[in-house]
């Protein structure tokens, strides 16, 4: 089912979309969170597979709540300070040399 199946009616619901759509992405991100943990946790190759393709499903549907959200100007998303990440770039270029 698409994301935006849900999103698009309201329905008979007295919560608030936005609010809906927040708890929406706070329970994606408890999914692919658990997964994932459940992925690198797994010691059979073929359930291991199945949470891989689960999690890969899971983080569509993420993405897809997400990029609603950020259209509907409900998650801002302010662009990065350049010499923030320049510095950051730098401290993990430093951290892989020293591997």
């Amino acid at each position: 089912m698409e994301f935006s199946q849900i999103s698009g009616n309201q329905a008979a619901s007295s919560i608030p979309e936005k609010d809906m759509m927040n708890d929406v992405l706070a329970s994606q991100k408890f999914i692919t969170d658990t997964y994932n943990t459940f992925t690198n946790e797994c010691a059979t190759p073929n359930v291991r597979d199945q949470f891989l393709r689960l999690l890969g499903e899971e983080h569509q549907i993420q993405a897809e709540v997400f990029d609603l959200m950020k259209q509907r100007g409900w998650y801002p998303t302010p662009a990065a300070d350049q010499q923030k990440v320049q510095q950051a770039k730098q401290k993990f270029e430093n951290a892989k040399s020293q591997c």
